[in-house]
């Protein structure tokens, strides 16, 4: 239902932006989130948007550099990643929220899209 595209190699210094695509049914009275995992680590939160697109959250290693958006005529939540850094390198997925907020704790997610491998060369 949910389906994340955009990842690839990049230079460090580099930008990409990640789509995630709904499917199926939409999620519009949802939060929306995206979250990413390095080898040998947990998954971690990465950035969340409320319902209205409105409120925004972001976990401190990626503030001021990354945004996330989303457009609701193509069901679709955006994440740009602009000044990528090594340590960014990491599978990226996105996920919709059991609540409308925009909720950075991994337990208000259920719906998983598959990841998009993300890898930022020095």
């Amino acid at each position: 239902q949910l389906q994340a595209s955009g990842g690839g190699l990049v230079q460090a210094g580099g930008s990409l932006r990640l789509s995630c695509a709904a499917s199926g049914r939409t999620f519009s009275n949802n939060g929306m989130g995206w979250f990413r995992q390095a080898p040998g680590k947990e998954r971690e939160f990465v950035a969340a948007i409320n319902w209205k697109g409105r409120d925004t959250s972001y976990a401190d290693s990626v503030k001021g550099r990354f945004t996330i958006s989303r457009d609701y005529s193509k069901n679709t939540v955006y994440l740009q990643m602009n000044s990528l850094r090594p340590e960014d390198t990491a599978v990226y997925y996105c996920a919709a929220a059991i609540t409308a907020s925009a909720a950075s704790a991994i337990m208000y997610y259920r719906n998983w899209g598959q990841g998009t491998q993300v890898t930022v060369s020095s």
